[in-house]
């Protein structure tokens, strides 16, 4: 183990942690020695590891040399879990050693997931819109993925996990016990899933795909609905607040020439009116005097 001071602690945590977990689920307990560098800020851990990886990697291992590279105590929550971290890059190491490197990109990455219970990964799969568009991939096509952008790969970190999942399954009592055996023996994956589980790896990928899609596929429709519901209620309602407010506006303008209309008409109807109406009589003029006449 390798550490600068202020990594001390966590040195010590994630190596007693190892150590009390140092089997892997179907493998024989791991034999290489194994060299752990944690990396004490981002710019040794990005000139430790090399340009070839990926900028959001967390952790990085290197079966042939036995070798994991971790990010410290200063590293954003980006990196992850330093103990679930650590387990999934020795899983690496530990299936490497134990088939020689003959695992498929898709199985190395789901087994080191599904060996460090990163079950938290399948939630991607609940919000990915891909599984509604193109479908769950095959595996061929999954071992490319990992080199595409975020959140491609974030997917296929999601799909193998699930893959492998799907397949320890498939032997409740023995899990991938058999199946390494076979494989180890072999040296063919198509030859170790027909012994141990008595599938083809087409019939098994098949399998893992329809249980994938209806698995996930509605949960992620929804999620999206969902989405696309609340991004629509966030534009649409603000248009219908201000349509309201300006058709109110318009009616109030109406209503008031309407009034004003009706005021001209009924003073323009009473002077019609008192048109026709014939002239008053004239009055009497007063008699001067005021005394009442009397004949003599």
């Amino acid at each position: 183990m390798l550490a600068f001071p202020h990594d001390e602690t966590l040195a010590r945590s994630i190596l007693t942690r190892a150590l009390a977990r140092d089997t892997f689920p179907g493998l024989p307990r791991p034999a290489a020695a194994v060299t752990i560098a944690i990396a004490p800020d981002e710019r040794r851990f990005r000139e430790w590891i090399g340009p070839a990886v990926p900028e959001w990697g967390g952790a990085v291992a290197f079966p042939r040399e036995q070798r994991i590279v971790l990010q410290g105590s200063r590293a954003s929550s980006r990196a992850g879990d330093p103990l679930v971290v650590l387990r999934h890059e020795l899983a690496h190491l530990a299936l490497f050693e134990a088939l020689e490197g003959r695992a498929p990109r898709w199985f190395d990455e789901g087994y080191a997931s599904y060996a460090a219970g990163e079950w938290g990964r399948e939630e991607v799969l609940a919000t990915n819109l891909a599984l509604i568009l193109r479908g769950v991939p095959t595996l061929a096509r999954l071992d490319s993925a990992f080199y595409g952008g975020r959140g491609e790969a974030s997917a296929a970190y999601a799909l193998a996990h699930r893959a492998v999942a799907e397949m320890s399954a498939l032997d409740p009592e023995r899990g991938l016990s058999l199946l390494f055996a076979y494989w180890r023996e072999t040296g063919n994956l198509d030859h170790a899933v027909r012994s141990a589980y008595g599938l083809t790896m087409e019939g098994f990928e098949e399998r893992w795909q329809r249980r994938t899609r209806l698995r996930y596929g509605a949960l992620a429709l929804f999620a999206d609905l969902t989405l696309f519901a609340l991004v629509l209620f966030v534009l649409v309602v603000p248009l219908y607040v201000s349509r309201r407010r300006r058709d109110r506006r318009r009616l109030e303008a109406l209503r008031a020439a309407e009034d004003a209309a009706d005021r001209a008409v009924l003073a323009t109807a009473i002077e019609d009116l008192l048109r026709t109406l014939p002239p008053p009589p004239p009055r009497s003029p007063p008699r001067a005097g005021g005394g009442e006449a009397r004949e003599s």
